[in-house]
């Protein structure tokens, strides 16, 4: 398994993680992604340390907390040095009228509650779940520096921030001698590349190492949905796409089609050519990969080892390529000033 520095910090971390938003099944949301157990979480553990994928993603929310418990008793037993913890926090975790948001109230509580569920004495990277835009920025990151100086947290992140909101939170953290955000846990795949018109560029700049989750596009690149058919009956599309981002078919199948293509050429899987895509993008730290059974885990696990050519990588490019919003279609115009990050 190949390792990357976590942005610009000096953490390595193994270029796909494991995400837990299969562990419980709690809700309509989670329900439908999966509900291993902790037996079956301890086996898929297994998998993932013996192939040396070595870092695990979870957060609060996850089945109402219980993706953590599973995952912290799924652990337990091993050398805690040994594995990489992420979780998150920020969206309501509860009734109350401080059950959400990044106020020092909210976060102190909830990392407190995440290092019991996940049985552990420290988070290894802990992420804001989402921008909190009635809470002065000063006070998340102050909350958060307190936390790493008290050695709960070790490296900090967010994830779905604006590009002006992780600039102006990295600004402020400069300015005060605070703890900075190394990772931005991003949504990106090839019907999603969104992320490279300002995210990429910031990370690029200011050292921001991405943490990519949903690769396969909602589970739209796992190799079953085919022009012309119908939607698989054993896809989770069927419960939660009114979640996710819309896509729009024919775009879909053009990027399908290339895949296949490739699939041909390679003999490798539809989601084994999305994922290698991805780990050879800029900024790409590691990719967060789920599983809701030992055959899926392997599968994705197939997508290191190998590199896809530079003219294959061309040809998903021009497949995936969408017309930019204003004003990044128009500095595309002026390659000479404003270059492409890829």
């Amino acid at each position: 398994m190949e390792y990357r520095y976590l942005g610009r910090s000096g953490f390595r971390v193994p270029v796909l993680s494991f995400g837990t938003g299969t562990f419980g099944g709690q809700g309509a949301l989670f329900s439908a992604w999966g509900s291993t157990d902790v037996a079956q979480a301890r086996r898929l553990v297994d998998i993932c340390v013996d192939a040396g994928l070595t870092m695990f993603d979870t957060a609060d929310i996850y089945s109402k907390g219980a993706a953590e418990s599973i995952l912290g008793e799924a652990i337990k037993g091993r050398p805690r040095d040994q594995l990489i913890l992420s979780t998150k926090a920020t969206f309501r975790f509860g009734e109350g009228e401080n059950q959400l948001g990044s106020s020092r109230h909210h976060l102190t509580r909830a990392v407190d509650a995440s290092l019991a569920r996940l049985g552990t004495d420290y988070i290894d990277l802990f992420q804001l779940h989402g921008f909190d835009a009635r809470t002065p920025i000063e006070e998340t990151l102050g909350t958060l520096d307190d936390l790493v100086r008290a050695g709960k947290l070790r490296y900090l992140g967010v994830s779905n921030f604006s590009g002006w909101h992780l600039m102006k939170s990295l600004a402020i953290a400069e300015r005060y001698g605070w703890s900075r955000y190394v990772a931005n846990q991003t949504y990106y795949s090839l019907i999603g590349r969104d992320y490279e018109w300002e995210l990429m560029p910031l990370g690029l700049d200011q050292g921001v190492g991405a943490v990519v989750w949903s690769p396969l596009g909602w589970g739209r690149l796992t190799g079953k949905l085919r022009r012309g058919a119908p939607l698989p009956e054993t896809s989770r599309l069927h419960a939660t796409a009114d979640f996710g981002p819309p896509v729009d078919d024919e775009y879909l199948y053009n990027v399908v089609d290339a895949l296949d293509a490739i699939a041909a050429e390679t003999g490798k899987s539809v989601p084994q050519i999305a994922l290698n895509w991805l780990l050879q993008r800029p900024t790409v730290s590691t990719v967060v990969i789920g599983a809701r059974n030992e055959e899926q885990l392997r599968q994705n696990l197939g997508a290191v080892g190998w590199n896809l050519t530079p003219e294959q990588v061309a040809r998903l490019d021009a497949a995936s390529a969408t017309t930019k919003p204003y004003p990044y279609w128009h500095q595309s115009g002026f390659a000479e000033r404003n270059p492409s990050p890829v």
